[in-house]
């Protein structure tokens, strides 16, 4: 089985709350589940400004990507974004080849998918 876990941070920028998800281990077919339960608590407590944090996901499976797919158009409608931050190399190759970078901010650090959030109130 595969190991997974996600945990929730809060940050602010612009004085609005930016809740961090921290995405740790194997995204897959067996774990799925527990990201799309971990997106749809953020929507129902009204979190739509989130950043999805990879630096410790080891992987990611369609199933995995398809999460995103899933809650992005909702959250985007709802005002917010799913920015993500901090991929290894080969996760980021596994969401570029299927083009998420053309339907998702992906950035180098947390912080700066932070600040794009600021820099999208102010635009």
């Amino acid at each position: 089985m595969s190991n997974f876990s996600v945990s929730f941070r809060e940050r602010s920028t612009d004085g609005l709350p930016v809740h961090v998800l921290d995405l740790t281990g194997e995204l897959d077919a067996h774990t799925a589940g527990e990201f799309e339960a971990a997106l749809q608590n953020c929507v129902d407590a009204g979190h739509t400004r989130l950043v999805v944090h990879g630096r410790d996901l080891q992987y990611i499976s369609s199933a995995g990507l398809g999460v995103f797919m899933a809650f992005v158009e909702s959250i985007r409608e709802a005002g917010g974004d799913i920015k993500i931050a901090a991929l290894q190399p080969r996760v980021f190759n596994v969401f570029d080849l299927l083009g998420f970078p053309l339907l998702f901010q992906i950035v180098e650090t947390e912080d700066e998918a932070v600040e794009r959030f600021a820099s999208a109130e102010s635009a």
